[in-house]
């Protein structure tokens, strides 16, 4: 039989050689289906079958080739060929997506696409085939759970016959599962070895498996009791099931069937039906009711109590169905794609609730409805030997019409009128669509079209094709998609190069540099690549007969015409050449133009000036736009080559080009802005001229401008500043330097050349400062009536002409310290406000101090003896009547508080010498207030701090003489406000009074009660003076800063 066939097939090949190749490969197409079959999991590169040998093809010429279109994923073929094999991703039956949901071995398979080419691509066909996978046992067999648990009513008679869970394998056939066996129990309940095996024996005579084979074909466990069960003597039993495919080898696993003995259960739930079936439409929102299965069970109560439960159910079907327990009503729980998964069969359990409950099983088989849901598929793909990557393929010009250039798939997932599709292209595109197969099996839902040429391709005119192509499926309401291709035209040399022009002609100056470029032709090529690509060369033109000797060349790239000689328009003129251009195309082509160069005059010579270097001086503050200086330049060329353009460049400074202009006819410059020495002492700058030749010519030189010093700036003191103050120990020596006035000026020579000298302020001739240093020294002694704030007027002046100066303010504090600071920067504050022609020096009131200070003392010192007298007299008479132990007459009461300090008179001060008075202590002129402490002792210090305690307090001067000046009596008279006020805790009125100054808390200062004061409104000059521009103070405020204080009060 298999000679006879051989026979024939040789028959049938040696006739379809002697048919022309489209003929048959016809009739093989339409003659058979490519079908191999390939076992799961192999090895690359296994053989599957010679598809020129299955289409009766005969290879080895060359001229018919192979191309695998789809399935390349797990596929391959030889192009010579045409041997498929595998590629080197393994295949696995159970994971390929289309195998899924396929319970038959033979209906899991792969699709492929072979396209038959013709020589030079003249014709193409496509062939289909099919690769069935065969299933090999890789997998092994499952219980649904590890424990398996069944419950038994006692007392039920031998041989009755309990349905056990089945075991699931993914593999099919011989493969599958092929039986079950029932082992001995895995344990014990205490794991005595004695209790095993004594239990061996009874358990053999219990229990029993039996498999039986279901309609459906499946192999169904089956546990058979044989012997009695009674549950008081045992409740249960535990055994090992164990299931086994019929592979080769085989494979197994067990699981632990766990038997419980319950109570008696006597009837099982029956289904209306063993099998229901329903459709439902895809999509079906969640919740929507499919269908109600029904059982009965005769008993009554809770043995007559159903559930419903799924019993051998995939993942995707609990994953997608909602099964109540009690209704029995199956629904949708998840949406359900048709595409996915067209049809789901289970199986449901009807489960009583009697002990042992008693069970029934149904099939329930459920069809998708398919709705249209799926807009389709466009897949371009390539086809023969035209490229195709990235969504561009590419297609030579020269192309003959209706060429394929493309594979188009077409898809819809939907079953019916939903997949039917319509595809066309869309837009003015010289390309069309037509089948690839007019076979009548095709599915509708899958179809195949060649994307062909319709008019000749033009690289020059259109270089890139967008084909949009658009398929509309039959759907009620239809679904449309789209995809696009881009076709680039490849190019190829149908188009000669050529020239903007016929003739060039180019003016080109003499006295050249050889190697000079003249002029740069350039020739298009309206095709691309190698065939645009030109090379250029020079001819001698056919209208000269002159050959041009080597004297002019040409880069073949880049159309440079270079002249390799000097030119001289005198000796000759005029030179004309063709250049001709041809590109790299297979053949060449060429296209020309003729070159006319006319030798034009050139300028020869450069401007020149008379000097390299001009120099100029000028006077600061020049008015703007003036004159500074004027530069000569001559050009010994004529005409327009001989007319200069003067222009200032940048030199040094970048910003002389702004600052100066030259007049372009005489070449004077001029400024345009004031100068000033002291911000730029010189200019450089360059003049540029420029010729008006053809290339121009250019000459600069240097212009140096100087500018000479005027007196315009006056000094500037950078020290002291006026609001500031040296502090001078009233027992400094002669020449003691003061301080230093440091001053500057911004002009030179003599304009800077500065002089000191005091001004004001200096009435007693106590400093000096030196002229040319400004060192400010002590030039006379210092005494009490200088003690205060002194306030120098010093003037600066430089030796310009005329002469600038500047003043400043130098205060000097004479004092031995410096402990309150405030009242000192409030004496130098309004020194700032106080006329220059009004001396500050010392204490102004010093003297009249003095004279009310001596009267007071005469005064006092008159009552004094008066009152002496009047107590001598009355403690004369007392110590008489009182005896020896009486009152000492003249003996003074050491708490008398209105009996002053004796002085004697006669211990006036004394004078030196010179006839000047003795320097009185620094705290001599404070006043202040001694209170009585606690312990009846006394303050003897001034730094000692008052008590706060009401009791009468004494006044005494610290340190001083007769001479020592009353303080409060001078703050009360010259100050314009209040200046002395009750202490808080003064006695009441009536009583002497204490007093305190306001002052700061570190130099607060006590005066006297009216008593000791003279009533006097006296005042210096400079504090009257002084004392309007502060009379804005608030009342109780501290004493005006700038009333005259005594120099020991500050301290």
């Amino acid at each position: 039989m298999r000679t006879l066939l051989g026979c024939v097939r040789c028959c049938c090949c040696c006739f379809l050689l002697l048919l022309p190749p489209p003929l048959w490969l016809s009739l093989a197409a339409a003659k058979q289906l490519l079908r191999y079959r390939l076992a799961e999991e192999g090895p690359a590169d296994i053989r599957i079958g010679n598809v020129a040998s299955d289409l009766g093809i005969v290879t080895g010429s060359g001229e018919v080739t192979f191309s695998l279109e789809s399935g390349s994923d797990y596929l391959k073929i030889d192009n010579m060929t045409g041997e498929l094999s595998t590629t080197e991703r393994r295949i696995d039956r159970e994971k390929l997506p289309q195998c899924q949901m396929i319970f038959d071995e033979n209906e899991c398979f792969l699709d492929f696409e072979v396209s038959v080419i013709g020589p030079s691509q003249s014709w193409v066909d496509l062939f289909e085939g099919r690769v069935i996978i065969l299933d090999i046992n890789d997998n092994t067999p499952t219980f649904p759970s590890p424990v398996l648990t069944l419950t038994v009513e006692e007392n039920r008679p031998v041989g009755t016959l309990y349905l056990l869970p089945t075991a699931t394998d993914r593999d099919f056939g011989r493969n599958g599962i092929e039986r079950y066996e029932l082992l001995q129990e895995p344990g014990g309940d205490a794991g005595s070895k004695r209790r095993q095996e004594a239990d061996a024996a009874a358990r053999s005579s219990v229990f029993e498996l039996q498999v039986a084979d279901t309609v459906d074909g499946e192999k169904q466990p089956q546990l058979i009791v044989k012997g009695a069960l009674d549950r008081e003597q045992r409740d249960s039993y535990e055994l090992s099931l164990r299931v086994r495919d019929g592979g080769e080898p085989a494979r197994s696993s067990q699981a632990i069937l766990r038997v419980l003995i319950t109570d008696v259960n006597d009837n099982s739930p029956r289904f209306e039906k063993s099998v229901y079936e329903a459709d439902l439409a895809e999509n079906s929102s969640p919740g929507t009711p499919i269908l109600q299965l029904r059982a009965a069970d005769l008993d009554v109560g809770v043995n007559g109590q159903i559930e419903y439960v799924f019993g051998a159910a995939t993942e995707s079907v609990r994953r997608l169905l909602r099964l109540d327990e009690t209704s029995g009503w199956l629904s949708v729980l998840h949406r359900i794609d048709r595409e996915e998964v067209n049809q789901l069969r289970f199986t449901v359990m009807a489960r009583d609730r009697g002990q042992p409950p008693k069970t029934d099983k149904a099939t329930v088989v459920l069809n998708i409805r398919d709705e249209n849901d799926n807009v389709p598929t466009i897949d371009i793909r390539k086809i023969g030997r035209i490229p195709l990557r990235d969504g561009v393929a590419s297609v030579a010009e020269d192309v003959l019409v209706d060429t394929p250039v493309a594979l188009v798939q077409v898809s819809d997932r939907d079953q019916g009128e939903n997949g039917v599709v319509t595809c066309t292209v869309v837009g003015d595109v010289p390309f069309q669509l037509k089948p690839a197969s007019e076979g009548e099996g095709e599915p509708q839902n899958k179809r195949k079209y060649f994307l062909h040429t319709s008019a000749p391709l033009d690289y020059e005119a259109v270089r890139d094709y967008h084909v949009v192509i658009v398929a509309v499926d039959s759907g009620s309401p239809s679904l449309s998609s789209n995809n696009s291709l881009l076709v680039r035209v490849g190019d190829t040399n149908d188009n000669p190069p050529a020239f903007g022009q016929a003739v060039l002609e180019v003016s080109f100056p003499e006295n050249n540099v050889p190697g000079e470029r003249v002029a740069t032709v350039v020739a298009t090529d309206a095709d691309s690549g190698k065939n645009a690509e030109i090379a250029y060369s020079l001819e001698p033109s056919p209208l000269s007969a002159e050959a041009l000797g080597g004297l002019f060349s040409i880069d073949p790239d880049s159309g440079d015409v270079l002249v390799q000689a000097v030119l001289d328009r005198e000796q000759r003129d005029t030179y004309e050449f063709q250049v001709t251009a041809r590109d790299k195309g297979v053949p060449a082509l060429q296209g020309s133009t003729t070159v006319v160069v006319r030798v034009a005059d050139r300028n020869d010579n450069e401007p020149r000036f008379m000097q390299d270097v001009f120099t100029f001086y000028v006077k600061e503050n020049l008015q703007p736009n003036s004159p500074v200086g004027m530069v000569t330049v001559m050009d010994a060329d004529k005409g327009r080559n001989a007319e200069l353009s003067l222009s200032i460049q940048a030199g040094e400074q970048d910003g002389a080009a702004g600052i100066f202009s030259i007049e372009n006819d005489t070449g004077t410059i001029y400024s345009t802005v004031s100068f000033d020495r002291e911000q730029q002492t010189s200019y450089t700058f360059r003049v540029k001229a420029v010729d008006g030749g053809e290339p121009p010519r250019s000459a600069t030189a240097t212009v140096s401008l100087f500018v000479m010093d005027e007196n315009d700036n006056a000094p500037t003191v950078t020290f002291p500043s006026n609001s500031s103050y040296t502090v001078l120990p009233p027992s400094s020596n002669l020449r003691t330097v003061v301080a230093t006035v440091v001053a500057t000026d911004t002009d030179a020579g003599l304009n800077a050349d500065l002089n000191y000298s005091i001004v004001g302020g200096n009435p007693f001739r106590l400093f000096e400062i030196d002229p040319a240093s400004g060192v400010v020294s002590l030039v006379g002694k210092l005494e009490p009536k200088h003690y205060g704030l002194h306030r120098l007027v010093v003037q600066v002046n430089d030796s310009g002409q005329p002469p600038q100066a500047t003043t400043a303010l130098l205060h000097v504090f004479v004092n031995e310290s410096l402990s309150n600071a405030t009242v000192v920067e409030s004496q130098v504050a309004r020194s700032l406000h106080t006329p220059l022609a009004q001396d500050i020096a010392g204490d102004p009131s010093y003297e009249l101090s003095k004279q009310r200070l001596s009267i007071v003392i005469g005064v006092v010192a008159g009552i004094m003896t008066v009152i002496l007298l009047i107590l001598v007299v009355v403690m004369a008479r007392y110590c008489r009547s009182k005896g020896k132990h009486g009152y000492e007459a003249g003996k003074k009461d050491h708490e008398d508080f209105f009996t002053p300090q004796q002085h004697d008179k006669a211990k006036k001060p004394k004078k030196d010498k010179k006839g000047k008075k003795g320097k009185q202590p620094l705290y001599s002129s404070i006043v202040t207030v001694e209170a009585s402490k606690p312990n009846g002792q006394r303050y003897d210090s001034v730094n000692e701090k008052l008590s706060d305690s009401p009791s009468m307090g004494r006044y005494r001067s610290v340190n001083g003489g007769p001479g020592s000046p009353d303080l409060a009596r001078h703050y009360k008279s010259s100050s314009p406000l209040p200046t002395v006020q009750l202490h808080p805790q003064s006695p009441t009125a009536g009583k002497k009074h204490q007093a305190v100054q306001e002052l700061p808390p570190a130099n607060t200062f006590v005066g006297a009660g009216d008593n000791i004061s003279i009533g006097s409104d006296h005042c210096s000059e400079y504090s009257c003076q002084a004392s309007g521009k502060y009379s804005k103070q608030p009342v109780g405020s501290l004493l005006h800063p700038f009333h005259a204080l005594p120099p020991s009060s500050l301290s």
